[in-house]
């Protein structure tokens, strides 16, 4: 009986002790890990992120295209007069996002990459180059280029910049080392947004004539371009002092003869003779291909196209493409007699010296 008394008092000794040993154990060893657990989550979590922002960086950057410019262009920027040092092939790709909408066809950018190259190189070939501020090869306007930084695309692009940027680059990324040429030498690469259904010849609004820049049709520029009509009106007082003439007692037709594009040649106005480019420049009109109407005291302006007129038509550039033209086949048909060549070809005294 006693030996009975004396287990039974064991045990009742050993149950609290086993009790008490498996909430320290407890605490010990299960507490502590839900008390890492949440963290451990949250950094794995974190680390997760990071490697996916790793690895999407790579990606980028393995995708990047690679762009190779033999020599730097050094532009002037007009607003703050400094001087951007920009590899050729930058350059290029900011004069295109400059210069045509970004949502133009493919081969339509291959284009004007090989225009916009065209132009710098002629222009850097040139014996006696007007002389610029700092050493400047070329300004950021349109009296040469359009060119923005990319700080200036990203405002101007907002959250689409990053697939513009990239379609841009891409055009000129499959043109790059192209130059036009004629006779093997590079060509005044000229272009403009929209044909009044022709290109102009080239003496017929610049002195001299060349032999690429010949007027060729352009049908597309109608259908595609939301700039091929436009309307201007001017009353009598601000066409007299615009064009500085008096239509008082002016009570004939107006008098215009034309070119082979059907742009204005001379225009005959209050008895005083202008050109077609004079009564654009006086205007500001949209282009060269004009009518005029007289209505009561005021004078209406209606005119085809958008811009000088000579060289490629951007918009007929688009058209073509989305026909299923290339890059090659919209230059000789905006360039004839040209071909397509390679700065190493083309100009090996201009790579010599840079």
């Amino acid at each position: 009986m006693a030996r009975w008394q004396n287990k039974k008092t064991s045990t009742n000794w050993k149950l609290p002790t086993i009790i008490i040993l498996s909430t320290l154990l407890t605490f010990m060893f299960i507490i502590p890990t839900l008390i890492v657990i949440p963290f451990t989550e949250d950094d794995a979590t974190q680390a997760s992120v990071e490697t996916a922002t790793a690895t999407a960086s790579t990606a980028e950057d393995e995708t990047a295209i690679s762009l190779e410019s033999p020599f730097d262009i050094h532009v002037l920027r007009t607003e703050t007069n400094e001087v951007e040092q920009v590899p050729l092939e930058e350059y290029v790709t900011h004069v295109v996002a400059s210069e045509m909408p970004a949502d133009f066809e493919i081969e339509a950018l291959k284009a004007q990459a090989l225009a916009a190259r065209t132009f710098i190189i002629r222009f850097l070939m040139q014996e006696n180059p007007k002389e610029l501020a700092d050493g400047a090869d070329v300004k950021d306007t349109v009296e040469h280029q359009v060119y923005k930084n990319t700080d200036e695309l990203r405002q101007v692009w907002g959250s689409d910049y990053h697939w513009k940027i990239d379609k841009i680059t891409e055009a000129v990324a499959a043109t790059q080392g192209q130059i036009i040429t004629y006779s093997n030498e590079p060509i005044t690469a000229s272009f403009f947004s929209t044909s009044n259904g022709f290109t102009e010849n080239s003496e017929d609004y610049w002195e001299g004539e060349l032999p690429y820049l010949r007027s060729v049709e352009s049908p597309w520029d109608e259908e595609v371009s939301p700039k091929f009509f436009d309307q201007k009106i001017f009353t009598v007082a601000d066409l007299e002092d615009k064009l500085n003439i008096d239509l008082s007692n002016s009570v004939e037709d107006f008098q215009l003869t034309r070119t082979e594009s059907k742009r204005v040649e001379t225009a005959t106005i209050g008895g005083e003779s202008f050109s077609g480019r004079d009564i654009r420049d006086y205007l500001q009109l949209p282009s060269s291909d004009f009518t005029i109407t007289r209505k009561d005291d005021h004078y209406v302006f209606t005119t085809k196209g958008y811009g000088h007129g000579v060289g490629m038509s951007q918009y007929g550039a688009n058209g073509m493409a989305q026909e299923g033209k290339n890059y090659e086949e919209i230059i000789e048909h905006y360039y004839q007699g040209v071909q397509v060549s390679t700065l190493e070809q083309a100009t090996p005294t201009l790579l010599a010296k840079k």
